[in-house]
């Protein structure tokens, strides 16, 4: 798709942020350089060329973006990063009571190929401190490889009753199924096994500092 003259700006200045320093510029930094007081400006631009396939948000850094890589082109400016892979990101999952499954829009995020399942995969942002035990804290994004049935202990994405989401351990006991927290202060939740439609099961952590 073609560029604004303004869109243009903000890619090569990305593009030689990268090559310059080797990581990504903030969005208030590609303001500064633009002569953009507004973040929010910023921020549009920096949308469309993530929509057109310029640009990705870059998954271990806030507010963070990087230029999408060329045939031949690492990730990261060319400091041996391996080339990431972009996931929707589907909504929000609870970490603690489960709570009404939250579809997100065309938000993409750039995660590490070693991440991925076998499957198709996806990823979520979490909210609440029941896993926080298995370092899965309030904020975190977990990357889902999509599948319909899960192993005991593995971490799933669940829906219980068909409408409310949950990020927990799963277990199946019989005809009841035990969806565990990783947290001592709460306790399991236990429900029949009709009552839980397993939608994914966790692959790996992302976390902004």
């Amino acid at each position: 798709m073609a560029l604004t003259q303004r869109q243009r700006e903000v890619l090569d200045f990305v593009q030689e942020f990268v090559a310059d320093r080797g990581y990504s510029p903030s969005l208030e930094e590609i303001g500064a350089h633009l002569g953009l007081s507004s973040v929010a400006t910023v921020h549009k631009h920096v949308h469309h060329l993530v929509e057109k396939g310029h640009l990705r948000k870059a998954w271990n850094r806030s507010r963070s973006v990087e230029p999408v890589p060329g045939p031949g082109v690492t990730a990261g400016g060319g400091r041996g990063d391996p080339t990431g892979v972009s996931l929707p990101v589907l909504g929000i999952v609870a970490a603690g009571q489960p709570i009404e499954a939250i579809e997100g829009g065309d938000e993409q995020i750039c995660v590490p190929p070693e991440m991925l399942g076998r499957g198709e995969c996806f990823v979520l942002q979490v909210r609440g401190d029941s896993m926080i035990e298995e370092h899965i804290a309030d904020g975190d994004y977990v990357v889902v490889e999509s599948r319909a049935e899960a192993r005991n202990g593995e971490t799933v994405v669940a829906l219980v009753g068909g409408t409310d989401a949950t990020l927990k351990k799963f277990y199946k006991k019989g005809a009841k199924v035990v969806l565990e927290p990783r947290n001592q202060a709460l306790r399991p939740i236990e429900v029949p096994a009709g009552d839980v439609q397993i939608r994914g099961v966790v692959r790996g952590l992302l976390r902004s500092f």
